[in-house]
């Protein structure tokens, strides 16, 4: 009679081996040379699921910063933005293939939109699914926060800047977005200044 052994982690990576109970009587190996020809190194079913998902984003995890906002404007009200998203390009997001360094929010026709974000195609997609990278996207945002925010661009002068993308705890795609002012040249070299004097600190700090 034939039963499943569990095999030694050490010996075989597969998950059982078959092997006769006159075997076992006799004091035989109870792994070794039961394992249907598998051996040392061989990668297990979930082993394989986790390396395929390492390099994909989750939940708190940013996928692009905008690393010249703070620099180029005087940012104010910071608010999370939900965006109306493809398959392909969510998928495209948790193997962190955008950018929004070039990318602002212009308002059509009472909405919200984002504007020049780069989000890479989804390789895995088919001819059918595919989208165009730097298409405009919509922004999901309550009334009240689209009518301030267009408000403050119409009457105001303020440009609305994209700093943040991310998925949030819920492990959705959100963009979190702002009020901005540029900045003059002078505004530019003291926030310079600053930034330069932090780093410094860090460095003298780091000594100690």
């Amino acid at each position: 009679m034939l039963r499943p052994e569990k095999a030694k982690q050490n010996d075989c990576l597969c998950i059982a081996s078959f092997m006769p109970d006159s075997a076992q009587r006799n004091g035989s190996p109870r792994t070794k040379g039961w394992c249907g020809g598998l051996g040392r190194g061989v990668m297990s079913v979930s082993d394989n699921k986790d390396k395929k998902r390492k390099n994909f984003l989750t939940a708190g995890q940013p996928i692009a910063v905008n690393k010249r906002a703070r620099y180029d404007y005087f940012l104010e009200s910071p608010i999370e933005a939900g965006l109306q998203l493809t398959g392909s390009e969510v998928k495209s997001l948790r193997s962190g293939h955008a950018s929004i360094a070039e990318a602002y929010v212009a308002e059509y026709g009472g909405e919200l939109f984002l504007v020049n974000a780069s989000i890479e195609d989804y390789k895995m997609a088919n001819a059918l699914a595919t989208h165009a990278p730097k298409r405009p996207r919509k922004l999901l945002l309550h009334k009240k926060e689209i009518a301030r925010f267009i408000g403050a661009i119409q009457r105001e002068g303020y440009t609305v800047i994209p700093t943040r993308l991310y998925f949030n705890a819920r492990n959705t795609a959100k963009i979190e977005i702002a009020l901005g002012q540029g900045k003059k040249l002078h505004d530019k070299r003291a926030t310079e200044k600053k930034r330069d004097w932090n780093r410094e600190k860090r460095r003298l700090l780091k000594k100690d």
